[in-house]
């Protein structure tokens, strides 16, 4: 089964970027490569069972197994030693990257307290888009009554883009609903 995003991708939003940004051929317009969530898990560094949920709700969320991150120095102010897990990430490809960019465009997003849109000024010059959320209850696929802790992610659109330009309007049409105004 293929992700709805995906066709629509395929059918409308290339097509319209080909003819609106006049480039040679399909091969040439931007697309979504990859989407990389991490959760950054700080309190690791005294209870390990602490990242053990974090991951099982990123794994809820991503629908895949998360990956252990480990600190790459000690910190002597951090209690923190070079090895030590303290972060759980994934790498979304495939048909699961446009699922998750649907939910979250389209179920996750809208479910955020006072939203106005995401930020537009979180990219990084080479067409990839870094977003910040604060707490991981907006997927409904998190239940809320087994939550401990609120923990923050980061999602990163990694695109094929070459300039901010272009990533902004491929996610633009791929629904992503950014702030209006500045």
């Amino acid at each position: 089964m293929s992700a709805r995003l995906k066709e629509v991708y395929v059918k409308e939003i290339a097509p319209r970027l080909q003819k609106e940004r006049s480039y040679a051929s399909v091969m040439a317009v931007p697309r979504l490569r990859k989407v990389v969530i991490n959760m950054g898990v700080g309190e690791a560094t005294q209870n390990i069972k602490v990242l053990d949920t974090a991951m099982e709700d990123l794994g809820r969320i991503a629908g895949q197994k998360p990956a252990i991150r480990r600190a790459r120095k000690s910190v002597a102010a951090f209690r923190l030693r070079a090895g030590m897990p303290i972060a759980a990430t994934v790498t979304l490809r495939g048909a699961r990257r446009y699922e998750f960019v649907d939910r979250l465009c389209n179920i996750a997003l809208p479910r955020v307290r006072d939203f106005r849109g995401v930020p537009t000024n979180a990219f990084d010059g080479r067409g990839n888009y870094t977003l910040g959320l604060r707490d991981q209850i907006i997927f409904p696929e998190v239940d809320y009554a087994k939550v401990e802790k609120l923990r923050g992610m980061n999602v990163t659109f990694v695109t094929s883009a070459q300039s901010d330009e272009e990533s902004k309007l491929l996610l633009t049409y791929l629904g992503m609903p950014f702030r209006s105004g500045r």
